[in-house]
């Protein structure tokens, strides 16, 4: 198979489409989990999810909080399939986050979640599954087929739905119109050349993504993608947990990605990128209005939520070619299989 062969490429393609699709498809079962949140805020939002919508759900995270004010915390799902426990969370919004809806532990914790009184609900792909009939509201991703092994379009698609439930919630009308523009963006985001990277992340063994704020959930997408796609160790950290420990792993030849929040997160992002580079560190920043070696180009800002999903289109884009460069067939990774079911 050749690159331009990939099935993945085509569901990159088609992820400004499902954004777009999705506007429609969210509208109705929004409004609904909207009302009944509205009657009664929840003092906390607990999320469950795995691999990918994990990484999703932390997007969320730092939007319920920092738009909303409302912690959020990610369940455990063996209390309940392995310790056979049930949470206190009546009046609690329970989020579930799955393309397949189709895990068995995510299942039976919202199953459990619900029996306790909570409100849940869960955002998958499909919308005739075990975990949507588990959960009072079921809010379609609307990525449509998803056949490569690693998700990357219902992963946009998660991170689009969430970013609307926060908008329709609080009412943000900024946010709103930047997820308007957003299909477009995406579709210029994956056309981004980012080869400048290959040859550095080929070459290695083993590397670091960093994130911050709206980026964080991206650079954990980032290194699970590495490990998955391309067969590479990485690792991902926050921009402050860097130099708590991590920071002596760094060398020249130990590449590091930094996704640059466009947010206030970004002065401190920058602070860190000169420091590591001070320290002789391999460094790919990946930020507006810079360019040059170590510079990664990516859209001009717009909205800091909404420039975090351009970024990781522009970072799949990237991440086939550097499959294609290590030999790896991006569609069939070794040893995984497209639903993971797990207790």
């Amino acid at each position: 198979m050749t690159i331009a062969e990939a099935q993945i490429l085509a569901e990159l393609n088609d992820a400004p489409g499902a954004v777009r699709r999705q506007a429609r498809a969210l509208a109705e079962p929004l409004d609904l989990l909207v009302a009944r949140l509205r009657r009664k805020l929840p003092q906390v939002v607990v999320t469950c999810a795995r691999g990918t919508s994990a990484h999703a759900a932390t997007f969320g995270k730092h939007l319920i909080e920092r738009y909303l004010n409302i912690p959020v915390a990610a369940a455990a799902p063996n209390i309940a399939t392995v310790y056979h426990q049930r949470l206190h969370l009546s009046d609690q919004l329970f989020l579930a986050i799955s393309q397949s809806g189709r895990s068995d532990d995510l299942i039976e914790q919202a199953t459990a979640a619900r029996a306790s009184g909570a409100i849940t609900a869960c955002l998958v792909n499909e919308v005739d599954s075990p975990l949507a009939r588990a959960c009072e509201f079921v809010l379609p991703m609307a990525a449509g087929p998803e056949r490569s092994v690693a998700a990357t379009k219902s992963f946009i698609a998660s991170l689009s739905a969430l970013a609307r439930l926060v908008t329709l919630w609080m009412r943000d009308d900024a946010l709103e119109t930047a997820l308007d523009r957003l299909p477009d963006r995406l579709a210029a985001a994956g056309t981004l050349d980012w080869s400048r990277a290959l040859d550095s992340f080929a070459a290695t063994t083993s590397l670091i993504t960093i994130g911050r704020g709206p980026t964080l959930a991206i650079a954990r997408e980032a290194a699970l993608k590495f490990k998955e796609m391309c067969n590479l160790h990485a690792e991902a950290f926050s921009g402050a947990e860097v130099l708590h420990g991590p920071v002596t792993l760094v060398s020249p030849s130990y590449p590091i990605l930094i996704l640059m929040p466009t947010d206030a997160a970004g002065s401190g992002m920058r602070q860190l990128a000169r420091d590591l580079r001070n320290k002789a560190a391999a460094v790919f920043t990946a930020e507006p209005g810079e360019a040059g070696v170590g510079y990664l180009p990516v859209l001009a800002a717009d909205h800091p939520e909404t420039d975090a999903i351009c970024l990781v289109q522009s970072f799949y884009a990237f991440a086939v070619r550097l499959a294609d460069r290590r030999g790896i067939d991006v569609d069939s990774p070794r040893h995984l299989q497209k639903v993971t079911r797990t207790r």
